[in-house]
């Protein structure tokens, strides 16, 4: 262990032990030693095995399927911490799950986003530690700090070392523009959006328009998740009717619930370049899709967020 990082403690649950190990390895540290298991009647238990006194400590979990008992684990976990006397406890989530429920938009529904944000101050989170929200103001539903990383530029570099010619970067939806605004100007290249019409809350959509000038065009279709696929798949048809050469994907959190793995096998995309934020088993993977790790950057800025820099300098 590095002398400098010897109060840095690091642990993780059952959503995503590999990702952690890999931070570790990144950091020069052991992960940290806890059981986390469900006794026979379903209840989540939890033991740090070691002494977190007075340290600053990390716990990486993603709340990804099955979502429930993982942000119950994660939930535990910081309690846990917190009845034994750590210093500092920040929440290590690379994918916000319920981060779709962001808002009131139909009569009597739940803003699930902001319960979260309170069921983790009130367990005793310090400060929160994410990648690429589904929606930014889930930030202000804090009163805590939070640290919002984005995989685009690991994304966007893996697509440009391709040196793919007239490319163009293409929105799934309004709301994701504006990060593909980003993407298009770090791989100089034109923008277009998708407009949808989403039906009902089972997840189906309707495409409806391309905006922008596409034809005879390579595209890159950017979202911030792949949850049945559906979406980005009729994207990709939408824009093949509309004469691009070649579809590719780029994706920070690959959800792939569902039949969404078979389907993203039998469309026509070239590639499905996704990061790591949420684990992606051999089953769920096919010679389509290209996962990339975010390791290097949750531990560049957990190291910053420990030694008191600046996490917003990393993307300067």
């Amino acid at each position: 262990m590095k002398p400098v990082l010897d109060e840095l403690k690091i642990f993780t649950g059952n959503s995503h032990p590999d990702l952690a190990e890999s931070v570790c390895q990144y950091l020069d540290i052991p992960i940290g030693q806890a059981e986390v298991f469900k006794f026979a009647n379903d209840n989540t238990f939890v033991r740090i095995q070691e002494n977190v006194r007075q340290r600053d400590v990390f716990i990486i979990q993603p709340t990804s399927y099955p979502v429930n008992d993982n942000l119950m684990e994660l939930l535990i976990m910081i309690d846990a911490c917190k009845r034994a006397s750590a210093g500092r406890i920040t929440a290590v989530i690379p994918y916000y799950g319920y981060g779709r429920t962001d808002k009131k938009d139909q009569p009597r529904v739940p803003i699930t986003a902001r319960l979260v944000a309170d069921l983790l101050t009130a367990a005793g989170a310090d400060r929160m530690l994410t990648v690429d929200l589904h929606a930014g103001q889930i930030q202000g539903f804090f009163n805590i700090p939070v640290d919002e990383l984005t995989a685009l530029p690991i994304l966007s570099d893996y697509v440009m070392k391709k040196e793919i010619g007239d490319l163009v970067v293409v929105a799934v939806d309004i709301g994701i523009s504006k990060k593909a605004r980003d993407v298009a100007d770090r791989l100089h290249a034109s923008l277009a959006i998708i407009e949808k019409r989403r039906v009902g809350n089972d997840e189906m959509t309707e495409t409806m328009n391309v905006i922008g000038e596409v034809e005879g065009k390579v595209a890159l279709l950017f979202d911030d998740e792949i949850a049945t696929g559906g979406t980005i798949v009729n994207a990709a048809v939408a824009l093949a009717e509309h004469g691009v050469t070649d579809v590719f994907c780029c994706v920070t959190h690959p959800i792939l619930s569902g039949n969404a793995p078979q389907l993203m096998a039998e469309s026509n995309f070239s590639e499905i370049v996704v990061s790591d934020t949420i684990p992606v088993p051999e089953d769920k993977r096919n010679g389509k899709i290209k996962v990339l790790s975010v390791a290097p950057l949750l531990g560049e800025a957990i190291y910053r967020i420990h030694k008191g820099l600046s996490v917003g300098e990393m993307f300067n």
